[in-house]
């Protein structure tokens, strides 16, 4: 659900449409990380996958997946949880944990639908 807080339910929808209703809009959205560095000449990765995956389920999937985001979700009860929010906002939470650990985010993107995704590049360290 895409709502700015503070327009009443009208001016929401003018702006999102059908993603403005609050009873009955979600979406199951893909998210796609890609890292940037060299691979290991020994093991030949940038980044073990599985502690990637473990990262991404702890700082994404665990406090995001099957959550009203606007009100349960945290920045999204101040933000608007577009794609392209939340690809920032992933980005934010999972790149620190990849500089401790010595890789490097290059991009997230969140696809909203087969044919639609947002991407987020930063700057990374």
């Amino acid at each position: 659900m895409c709502r700015l807080p503070g327009l009443s339910d009208e001016e929401n929808r003018a702006l999102y449409g059908e993603a403005a209703n609050p009873h009955g809009h979600g979406h199951n959205y893909v998210v796609e990380v890609t890292l940037d560095g060299t691979p290991d000449p020994v093991t030949g990765i940038v980044f073990d996958l599985k502690k990637l995956k473990e990262v991404l389920n702890r700082e994404i999937v665990e406090p995001m997946d099957h959550r009203f985001l606007n009100e349960e979700v945290p920045p999204f009860d101040r933000v608007v949880p577009t794609s392209e929010n939340l690809a920032i906002e992933i980005w934010r939470r999972v790149q620190p944990r990849l500089e401790e650990a010595g890789a490097r985010l290059h991009s997230v993107r969140v696809w909203e639908s087969e044919d639609f995704c947002a991407e987020f590049q930063g700057e990374s360290s």
